[in-house]
C-alpha cells in the first residue's frame, strides 16, 4: 500500500512512474480524447489554475524557447513567474520552475503526496503527464506566482494543460509531428493546436504560412478570442542578424518597435521566436514593454539543449531538433553561424513516428559526412540500424551505437580540433549527450 505523505521525492517519483506514461509509449492513435480526468483532478484540488493568469503555448517547434523568453520578459517586469515545460533534460524537477528555478525535492514530494491522496476519489486513474500538470498548477498557486507560462505537451485541444484558461494563447508554428495522434495533415494539426484559444483572451500566432495562419485565426475567433495577432501582420522580426553570443534583432509589435536587441540564443529561428514572445508579453500586460526590460530579458535568456555549445576544439553543439522542420532550422543555423574548416560529424537518434530519411536529408546541407546512429533511452526509440540504413542511402559513412553514450565516446576521437560534432534528433538523445559532454568539458 502506498505510504502517504511520501517521505522523499524518490518515493513520490516511484508512485508517479506507476501511472501510464504516454510520453514514453505514445499511443498509435488518440482514442476517445477527453479532458474529464484532468478537469476532475483540478476540481478536487480547488482549481489552482484559476488563482493566477496564464500564458498558454503550443506549436510544433519553438515552444520551449518561446516559453523561456516569455518567462524572462515577465520576470524582468518584476513579476513572479511559474513555468511548466516538457520534457526535462536531466531531472524531472526542471519541468516545474518558479522564476527559472526548478521546484525543490521537498515541495515536489509534498504536492505529489496531495495528488496521491486525491487519486482514490477520482472516477478514472490519471496519467503520469496529467499528474505532473496538476502538480505544476497546484505548486504555482502555493507559491502565489503572478503569472503562469504553461507549455502544451502534445497538440492542444486534448492536452492535459488545456484546463488552463489562458489570458494569452500562443501558437508558434505548424509542421508535421506526432501525426500518429494529431493526424496526417497540417490543416488538422493547426486546428488541434488552435484549440487552446479561450474566449476573451488574445491569440498570438507565429505561423507564417497564410493558409495555416488563417485556419488558426478562424478557430480563435470562433472560440471568442478578443484579439488575434498574426506574425507578419501585427508583429514581426524585421532584422535578424548573427551576433557574438546570439542574434541581433529588430522587433515590431502592435504597440512598439525595438531596435538592435541582443537575444542570447543561437539560430535565425530564435529571432522569430523572440518576436512571438515579445508580442505575447505585450498582450499579457496590455501595453508595450520598456526597451531596457526587453534588453535585459533577451540578453540573459538561456535554453539548455537548444543549439547549445557544450565544447570547443572541436566545436560541439547539441540541439533538440526532433522533426524535419526542426532539422531544417538546425541546418540553417549551423551553415550561417558555425562553419568549420574540418569535418562535421553527427550523432543522431530518433523516436518512432519520424522519417529517418527525411530527417537526415534536412541536415545534409551542413556538409556532414560521418554519422553515428544511436538509440535514445526510450521505448519509442527508432532502432539505430534503421537510421544507419537511411544514412548510407544518402552517401554517409555510418557507424551504429547501441546507446547515446557509446555514440559520443566513439565519435569524439574522430573529430579534429578544427571540426564540429553535433548531436540532434531527439531531446532524449540531447539530454544524455549533454550530461556526458559537459562532464568531459569540466574534466579537460
Amino acid at each position: 500500500m502506498t505510504q502517504i505523505p511520501f517521505s522523499s521525492l524518490t518515493e513520490a517519483a516511484t508512485w508517479l512512474d506507476g501511472h501510464i506514461d504516454y510520453e514514453s509509449k505514445m499511443p498509435s492513435r488518440r482514442a476517445l480524447p477527453t479532458l474529464d480526468r484532468m478537469r476532475e483532478l483540478v476540481h478536487l484540488m480547488g482549481n489552482p489554475e484559476r488563482t493566477y493568469p496564464s500564458l498558454h503555448l503550443t506549436g510544433t517547434n519553438g515552444k520551449g524557447s518561446t516559453a523561456a523568453m516569455i518567462t524572462s520578459l515577465i520576470g524582468a517586469m518584476g513579476l513572479s513567474v511559474g513555468t511548466y515545460s516538457s520534457p526535462n533534460l536531466n531531472r524531472i524537477n526542471e519541468r516545474i520552475a518558479r522564476n527559472g528555478v526548478p521546484i525543490d525535492d521537498e515541495s515536489f514530494a509534498m504536492v505529489l503526496s496531495t495528488l496521491a491522496a486525491l487519486e482514490p476519489l477520482m472516477s478514472d486513474r490519471p496519467t503520469r503527464f496529467e499528474l505532473l500538470t496538476a502538480a505544476a498548477l497546484a505548486w504555482f498557486a502555493d507559491e502565489a506566482v503572478d503569472a503562469g507560462v504553461i507549455e502544451v505537451g502534445v497538440g492542444g485541444t486534448w492536452d492535459a494543460t488545456n484546463v488552463v484558461d489562458g489570458t494569452v494563447s500562443v501558437v508558434t508554428n505548424i509542421s508535421y509531428d506526432h501525426t500518429e495522434i494529431l493526424g496526417p495533415t497540417l490543416e488538422g494539426i493547426a486546428e488541434d493546436k488552435a484549440g487552446i484559444v479561450k474566449s476573451g483572451g488574445i491569440a498570438v500566432i507565429g505561423e507564417s504560412d497564410p493558409g495555416l495562419a488563417s485556419i488558426i485565426e478562424t478557430k480563435a475567433r470562433e472560440a471568442g478570442a478578443e484579439q488575434v495577432w498574426l506574425a507578419g501582420r501585427d508583429f514581426a522580426c524585421r532584422v535578424n542578424r548573427l551576433a557574438v553570443g546570439g542574434r541581433l534583432v529588430d522587433l515590431v509589435t502592435p504597440g512598439a518597435s525595438y531596435g538592435e536587441v541582443l537575444v542570447t540564443l543561437n539560430g535565425p529561428h530564435q529571432g522569430v521566436n523572440a518576436a512571438c514572445a515579445l508580442a505575447a508579453s505585450e498582450a499579457f500586460f496590455g501595453r508595450p514593454l520598456d526597451e531596457e526590460v526587453v534588453e535585459e530579458a533577451f540578453g540573459s535568456v538561456k535554453v539548455p539543449g537548444r543549439l547549445e555549445i557544450v565544447g570547443r576544439q572541436p566545436l560541439t553543439l547539441i540541439d533538440g531538433a526532433h522533426n524535419v522542420a526542426g532539422m531544417e532550422s538546425l541546418a540553417a543555423a549551423l551553415i550561417e553561424g558555425f562553419a568549420v574548416d574540418g569535418p562535421t560529424v553527427g550523432v543522431i537518434g530518433m523516436l518512432r513516428g519520424r522519417d529517418p530519411s527525411a530527417m537526415l536529408s534536412a541536415i545534409m546541407p551542413v556538409g556532414i559526412r560521418t554519422l553515428f546512429a544511436c538509440a535514445p533511452d526510450s521505448p519509442r526509440a527508432v532502432a539505430p540500424e534503421v537510421i544507419a540504413e537511411a544514412g548510407r542511402a544518402l552517401g554517409l559513412d555510418v557507424e551504429v551505437a547501441s546507446s547515446v553514450g557509446e555514440a559520443i565516446r566513439a565519435a569524439r576521437p574522430q573529430v579534429p580540433d578544427d571540426g564540429m560534432l553535433f548531436v540532434a534528433g531527439s531531446l532524449y538523445v540531447v539530454a544524455d549527450a549533454r550530461t556526458l559532454l559537459l562532464d568531459a568539458a569540466r574534466r579537460s
